[in-house]
């Protein structure tokens, strides 16, 4: 029986962590069943890192954006550097972007002003919108919201972890929620309890790699290939085989990335 084939929709593969180990970790994946991955640029300037890594490796895409915790001290991106950007056959998702007041609150305006500048190439381009929301439940969900009723953009709340509340905001916009191994910690069900109340077809999973990984590797480098583990405890939440559950979850990222689920390797 064929081992099922699942998408770890949000890791980092530029990161040091990997250096001179793209090869082993994407044979890793490959034999864990991890089919394609989505590696996320942070800063505009390390496109040149990241960029190549996509082009250099068919079941690895890419996204962009400025991570809130770095816009401070980077400079502002535009909405026509992000939607030229979406030229690239293998440029998938316009994140990560969003809201940090955990450890940058500080910069609380110029993230909600970087957002907005994501937003909009989300709804240009019409790639899916990837946010990262930490310690900032109730400004992410006004904006989401008043932000949708002006223009729909497609969204995933990356590696979610906040409240019910954002939860239920993000699932009635349509978006979806991704798994990280978060989800699969000894303490962490009120983080399972809101996935196991939402819609299975809005959801995903991911590593987030290099951190966060999940049991039985907590505490050590994460990888794609450990997007497994996090699945497992999501096909128990819904009560459903890990193969069930991974179809399922493939479903979602082809729906939402759906340039990702069209691309053609070249011949």
């Amino acid at each position: 029986m064929s081992t099922p084939k699942i998408t770890d929709s949000h890791c980092h593969l530029d990161f040091p962590d990997f250096e001179g180990r793209l090869d082993e970790v994407i044979a890793n994946a490959a034999e864990a069943g991890v089919a394609r991955m989505v590696t996320i640029c942070t800063k505009m300037a390390n496109l040149a890192q990241v960029q190549p890594i996509a082009e250099a490796h068919a079941p690895i895409f890419f996204a962009a954006a400025t991570h809130p915790m770095s816009v401070a001290s980077e400079p502002m991106v535009s909405v026509d550097e992000l939607v030229a950007l979406a030229a690239h056959p293998k440029f998938v998702g316009i994140g990560e972007t969003g809201l940090d007041l955990h450890y940058t609150a500080e910069s609380r305006d110029v993230q909600i002003e970087s957002l907005l500048i994501h937003i909009e190439a989300a709804r240009q381009t019409g790639l899916p919108l990837i946010i990262h929301s930490r310690d900032a439940d109730d400004d992410m969900a006004r904006i989401l919201t008043e932000e949708h009723a002006k223009g729909a953009f497609d969204c995933v709340m990356h590696c979610f972890s906040s409240g019910p509340e954002l939860a239920k905001a993000a699932l009635d916009l349509g978006f979806y929620l991704s798994m990280s191994g978060i989800a699969a910690f000894p303490r962490s069900k009120e983080v399972r309890d809101i996935f196991a109340a939402a819609p299975v077809d809005r959801i995903l999973v991911e590593t987030d790699a290099p951190y966060l990984a999940p049991p039985p590797h907590r505490g050590k480098r994460n990888e794609p290939a450990f997007t497994v583990h996090t699945a497992k405890v999501g096909a128990e939440l819904y009560g459903l085989s890990y193969e069930d559950f991974a179809a399922q979850t493939e479903a979602n990222f082809e729906r939402l990335f759906a340039k990702a689920a069209a691309y053609e390797v070249p011949a």
